[in-house]
């Protein structure tokens, strides 16, 4: 089992491949004050720094780079010399000002490394692939039929494998993949716990399966955690001070982000709203079994069984999923359009919660049941009203489904970037 990879410049071997913890790595150093100061470790900050200039910023020349970074610029011109050197920066074309020169243009390197984020779900496993800069190259999504969780475990692998090959990669090219899945990642175990909906996902040994099929470090994280971030960087939530995702779909799952990063609490199961008792009942069933599947909990309530179910004892005949059920109320189906009314109530509750817990400004609403939002939002915010007087922003997601993987493929990119450059640094110097 691997912990956290090194990523300083010259932070010592490649890390061993396997799962890691759910914190991931925005600086080239782990300890920079453990490590003493030196011309190779100034150097190799200084170009760590136009690094991020430049995927940060956009493209600039040396000037700009000079002008922005307070570094002289022969400094820059060396710095940017090296990072081209280790292929980790590239021209990116011309600039013809008005007057004076013409400006050569430099951006990061997107190819330096790959990234694959995976999104680990009862009905689907969805594989990306994505370079340095974020953009997706290849992506598969297949149905899970995997009966038990070893038979999952190697459906990923293939599905992720196949991903790598049409993106014309190699496996060794990925970096890091970051992998959502019910449930929390309990480190000190190395398992995953609460992932009802999978059977058998709880057992250790699972995900080393997984990486080593992968040949590449992997993390493992909350789907509705990863979901929080993704809609918070490319969706609905983007600029909320305190931001909460409602994962709605086979379980109930909340993920939080309060000044624009992750709250995974003590234990890292910060957002297992679905464990909460409904009024009047008890959680000693849930807590005893380390499930959700009581019939006292918000999660039974709430998710798209319990829409099914619902409209089933109200007369409904026919629907399969919850897609069914929202698609009978469209049509005014009133067994259809009670389930969706019980659904907004049970959601509401959730969202009472989490406001008077959390504050937050917006609360969006995703996962499958995110598609109906258009029948939900309005329900929800009459129920919401009824039973509080705390009223966030209610919105639905505008990711969809693609919110955890967009999510796993930011969290991947955080830590593989730093460990690009590391690589790619120590290559270099040795050359």
């Amino acid at each position: 089992m691997s912990s956290h990879p090194a990523t300083g410049p010259g932070a010592g071997p490649e890390p061993a491949r396997g799962p890691v913890s759910e914190t991931t790595h925005t600086q080239p150093n782990d300890h920079p004050h453990d490590q003493p100061w030196n011309q190779q470790r100034l150097r190799s900050t200084n170009e760590w720094l136009l690094l991020e200039r430049l995927r940060t910023g956009g493209p600039a020349s040396r000037a700009q780079l000079a002008r922005d970074s307070g570094l002289s610029k022969p400094t820059v011109s060396a710095a940017l010399a090296s990072l081209e050197q280790a292929g980790l920066a590239r021209e990116a074309g011309l600039l013809a000002p008005e007057r004076g020169r013409v400006a050569v243009l430099y951006e990061p390197d997107p190819t330096a490394g790959h990234v694959l984020g995976i999104d680990i779900g009862r009905g689907w496993l969805r594989v990306a692939v994505a370079d340095l800069a974020g953009a997706v190259t290849a992506r598969r999504d297949v149905p899970n039929h995997g009966r038990t969780a070893d038979e999952v475990a190697d459906a990923v692998v293939e599905a992720a494998r196949a991903a790598i090959a049409e993106a014309g990669l190699r496996p060794e090219q990925v970096v890091h993949a970051a992998i959502g899945t019910p449930g929390v990642w309990d480190a000190s175990q190395q398992r995953v716990r609460y992932a009802a909906n999978l059977p058998g996902w709880g057992r250790r040994g699972l995900f080393d399966r997984i990486g080593a099929g992968l040949d590449t470090t992997i993390s493992v994280h909350n789907d509705a955690n990863l979901a929080a971030l993704g809609e918070y960087a490319r969706g609905a939530g983007s600029g909320s001070k305190v931001f909460v995702y409602l994962l709605i779909g086979t379980g109930l799952g909340m993920g939080v982000v309060s000044g624009g990063k992750l709250r995974q609490g003590a234990h890292g199961a910060a957002g297992e709203i679905g464990f909460l008792p409904l009024p009047g009942g008890t959680a000693s069933a849930a807590g005893t079994a380390g499930t959700t599947n009581s019939a006292n909990t918000l999660e039974h309530a709430a998710s798209a069984e319990a829409v099914v179910r619902t409209a089933e004892q109200l007369g409904l005949r026919g629907a399969a999923d919850a897609k069914q059920v929202f698609d009978a109320a469209r049509t005014g189906d009133p067994a259809a359009l009670a389930a969706v009314q019980r659904e907004a109530e049970q959601l509401a509750y959730a969202v009472a919660v989490a406001a008077s817990v959390l504050d937050p400004d917006l609360v969006v609403l995703g996962g499958g049941l995110g598609h109906s939002a258009d029948l939900l939002l309005a329900p929800v915010e009459r129920a919401l009203h009824a039973l509080t007087p705390l009223r966030p922003r209610l919105a639905a997601s505008l990711l969809g489904e693609d919110a955890v993987l967009l999510g796993a493929l930011a969290t991947a990119l955080d830590t593989a970037r730093p460990e690009v450059f590391r690589r790619r640094s120590a290559s270099a110097d040795r050359g």
